[in-house]
């Protein structure tokens, strides 16, 4: 602000994310129209900053007219939150001009808002709706005894230091008409059908000495009136942030090694792969480390209801429940099939900042595509961008999932997602001898050293678990799964017993066995019996009476 110059006060609106739109406000005795098509919000906007900013000392004046009478206001506007019965009649006054409107003399209806305004002192005052008072202009010629009267209350209204609302239904065609000429502040609200879904924007056209954030903002419509949620605009910082150096762990120590130590703090990592994979066991598990190390997590979901995701995580030795309830973890359901970006990206960032989260995991991404209106789909590439960007610009690590089908050799991510990620590990399932098995690689790791290894994993109650040693097969990336030659069969064993020497890459437990093979108890515990008798498995027992463990041996490997 220049020395000298007068300052401004701001006048809150009331209305969540409709000051940070204006820069903190509206100015104080602004002359400010709301216009828009029937059924936008006008009137519920103009009505949450009149409740918002009205006393008893300084009221609201708010004049209706024959667009909407009185009581077919108050009936319908009292179903909000922010209406409040007691304050109607003192602090808020609703003055109806329907008698002066029907005579057809504007001086008459200048004349009485100018009486009332003299009587009650107020500090706001609302004209609704003003184009039932003005009619509009034909084929865009001015109107002599229009301009007049809309200049006229306009003066009065800025020397009697009120902040005014002209609420009226316009087309953009009409942005001719003199009443934008003379208004300090425009607000322009609409609503567009795509399908099913109906969208809300709002958009600031002109504000006088205000630097107000531009282009169209989408809004909701609630029984808490108008919520609107700021077009996200990614800035360059004005100095470079210095990215934190430490690694987060997945919670997976295999995987941790495999990413050299973990993801780097402040990253975008997406992890794709097909249907059954484990994507979601992959993303519960890298909460699960971080609520092990005190670090905060938000997960958000969009395909499956809290409830029945808690119970999957449950199958695999994660309480959710018990991570919500230490405060580390917020677990965020996002459903409905017509979210903007802009809202998705409030609700995340609102709830990580209550927490303080350094770990935020969207799950998935097909569902977040899905839950936006279908007007925002197109432009999926450009609303990812933009909330990642957001996210990981506050340091915040980011984990997202995409199921994708490994139908195309070598195709990794869709390309609306691989520039956006710093990191990408990508999961496939690949049929050897009968039986599905779990492959992934780290397939990019930007400005960081990772391993070129394929290795395989197995999800079970205990969670996920990397094997250690080279998978005995080979072409998973590539649609054409084989068996090593070194490692087609051992002579004189069955299926069963082939599988279960497979499962003895390292030294695990017969209920590991049997929860890695599918095999029922007894017939994995006899081929173990037997591998042991063959020499191509070694058992030992535990000095403290533990279940016995199993490994191959050495002459199961060559």
């Amino acid at each position: 602000m220049k020395a000298g110059s007068v300052t401004i006060r701001n006048v809150p609106t009331g209305v969540p994310g409709l000051d940070e739109i204006l820069a903190g406000g509206l100015p104080e005795f602004s002359f400010n129209l709301v216009a828009g098509e029937p059924g936008a919000g006008k009137t519920t906007l103009t009505q949450q900053i009149v409740f918002a900013n009205a006393t008893v000392e300084r009221p609201a004046l708010y004049f209706t007219l024959l667009g909407e009478p009185t009581l077919k206001l108050l009936r319908y506007q009292q179903q909000m939150s922010f209406f409040d019965r007691g304050r109607v009649g003192s602090a808020v006054q609703f003055i109806n001009l329907s008698e002066e409107v029907l005579r057809g003399d504007l001086g008459l209806v200048l004349d009485r808002i100018a009486a009332e305004v003299e009587r009650a002192r107020p500090g706001v005052v609302v004209v609704d709706s003003f184009r039932t008072v003005t009619g509009g202009s034909q084929e865009g010629r001015a109107d002599p005894a229009l301009e007049r009267f809309i200049q006229g209350l306009a003066l009065k209204l800025t020397s009697w230091e009120v902040t005014s609302f002209l609420v009226g239904e316009y087309q953009e065609s009409e942005l001719r008409n003199p009443v934008f000429t003379v208004a300090d502040g425009v607000f322009w609200m609409s609503q567009s059908v795509d399908q099913n879904s109906v969208v809300r924007k709002i958009r600031v056209v002109k504000m006088r000495g205000r630097a107000s954030m531009p282009g169209l903002h989408t809004m909701r419509l609630t029984s808490d009136g108008v919520q609107v949620f700021p077009r996200t605009v990614i800035r360059a910082p004005a100095v470079e942030v210095r990215r934190p150096r430490h690694r987060l762990s997945t919670g997976i120590a295999g995987l941790d090694d495999m990413m050299g130590g973990g993801v780097p703090a402040g990253d975008a990592v997406v992890l794709v792969g097909p249907t059954g994979s484990g994507k979601t066991a992959f993303a519960t598990r890298f909460a699960a480390a971080g609520q092990e190390a005190g670090e905060a997590s938000v997960i958000v979901v969009f395909e499956e209801h809290p409830r029945d995701y808690v119970a999957r995580a449950r199958l695999l030795g994660l309480d959710l429940e018990a991570m919500q309830a230490s405060g580390l973890v917020r677990l965020v359901y996002l459903r409905p099939l017509d979210l903007s970006p802009d809202e998705v990206l409030h609700e995340v960032r609102t709830q990580a900042r209550e927490i303080s989260a350094q770990r935020v995991i969207i799950d998935s991404l097909s569902g977040f595509r899905t839950a936006l209106a279908p007007t925002f789909r197109a432009d999926f590439r450009e609303s990812l961008y933009r909330l990642v960007a957001a996210l990981t610009a506050e340091g915040t690590t980011v984990w997202m999932t995409l199921e994708m089908e490994s139908d195309r050799p070598l195709a990794f991510t869709p390309p609306e997602v691989a520039f956006l990620c710093d990191d990408i590990i990508v999961q496939r399932q690949v049929e050897v001898q009968g039986r599905l098995r779990n492959v992934l690689a780290v397939v990019k790791m930007r400005g960081s050293a990772h391993s070129h290894e394929i290795r395989e994993y197995r999800i079970s109650e205990e969670g996920v678990r990397m094997l250690t040693t080279t998978p005995e097969f080979e072409g998973a990336f590539t649609g054409r799964t084989r068996l090593r030659s070194a490692n087609r069969t051992l002579p004189g064993l069955t299926r069963q017993e082939h599988a279960v020497l497979r499962a003895l890459e390292e030294e695990i437990a017969l209920t590991q066995v049997v929860a890695a093979t599918g095999l029922e108890a007894a017939v994995a515990e006899a081929a173990l019996r037997r591998l042991v008798t063959l020499g191509y498995a070694i058992e030992r027992t535990p000095a403290d009476g533990a279940p016995h463990l199993f490994r191959g041996a050495a002459s199961a490997r060559t």
